[in-house]
């Protein structure tokens, strides 16, 4: 392994509840003795993009500390992007569209491709209004809206032709930018637009992303859907997959999945944001609990 190529920390998305989840594990992480975010290099997708973003920004205190003191929010009617739960609504049809995408498809590159080119005929007939809307929301999520000189990767797609995209801060674009494209699902939150360019979610990239760890000696996973993917096994897409040729190639690698207290928190709705207080806090105690163990492994 290169010198300054030890340590990655790869955040996965998972809504509202998983990015606070995120952020509730690196607290305790952080307050048990064990600081993460000072990996040489930070791996962000969708909602964990936003937590990467965070986290270099802020420290895990300040973060759980914001989300557990926010304002009450009211809970909402079901609908989660995963694992068995059975959404209702807007994120039903999400699930359905991108359930017939994903069977209809012959590989991952052709599911892109097809993701990206039914989210801009969906986007079609918008006004264009949602693109300020949702650069405003990630904008305030953000404790700084600059590129930290920490090595940060964000995870996107390219909408028109399905190829990925890894932003850094060398890549002339904005943070908030950044976040906004790989946050974007599609179809809920419209294609994001950067200069004559359009992008949806990260994850589709290929789910966590972990791969683009490849060289670090260690690496650090965390994921707020445990690993599950929706793609067929072939493609390669799993986590599984990406942590099978990490070790391949010589990194260790520990993965951390939401214990029972946090898949409670999270409820059946993990873009609810009522969830978060309860989700931070379940992944706090779960970050304390496994700092011992993770202590030999990350130093």
């Amino acid at each position: 392994m290169e010198i300054g190529r030890e340590r990655a920390l790869v955040l996965h998305g998972g809504g509202a509840a998983g990015n606070a989840w995120e952020i509730g594990v690196v607290a305790g992480l952080f307050d048990a003795g064990l600081d993460v975010t000072k990996a040489d290099v930070i791996i962000g997708t969708s909602a964990g993009s936003t937590a990467a973003a965070q986290i270099t920004s802020a420290t895990p205190t300040e973060l759980f500390a914001a989300i557990l003191s926010a304002a009450p929010q009211q809970r909402t009617a079901p609908g989660g992007p995963e694992g068995g739960r059975v959404p209702i609504g807007p994120a039903a049809d999400h699930m359905e569209i991108t359930s017939r995408i994903i069977a209809a498809a012959e590989d991952a590159a052709d599911m892109r491709r097809r993701m990206g080119a039914a989210a801009l005929e969906m986007d079609a007939s918008s006004d264009g209004s949602g693109q300020a809307q949702w650069r405003g929301v990630v904008a305030a999520r953000l404790p700084s809206q600059r590129w930290p000189e920490q090595p940060l990767l964000i995870t996107a797609v390219d909408a028109h032709t399905g190829e990925p995209v890894v932003f850094d801060r060398h890549s002339g674009v904005d943070l908030v930018d950044a976040v906004a494209a790989s946050t974007s699902n599609g179809f809920g939150v419209p294609p994001y637009s950067i200069g004559d360019n359009r992008y949806i979610n990260g994850g589709y990239r290929r789910n966590e992303n972990a791969d683009l760890a490849a060289g670090y000696a260690r690496v650090l996973v965390l994921s707020p859907f445990g690993g599950r993917s929706r793609h067929p096994v072939e493609w390669g897409m799993h986590l599984a997959a990406q942590v099978d040729e990490l070790r391949a190639s010589g990194s260790r690698v520990e993965t951390i999945f939401p214990d029972s207290d946090s898949l409670n928190a999270f409820g059946v709705n993990m873009m609810d944001l009522s969830t978060r207080p309860p989700a931070a806090q379940a992944g706090y105690h779960q970050g304390r609990a496994l700092a011992g163990q993770l202590t030999e492994f990350w130093r």
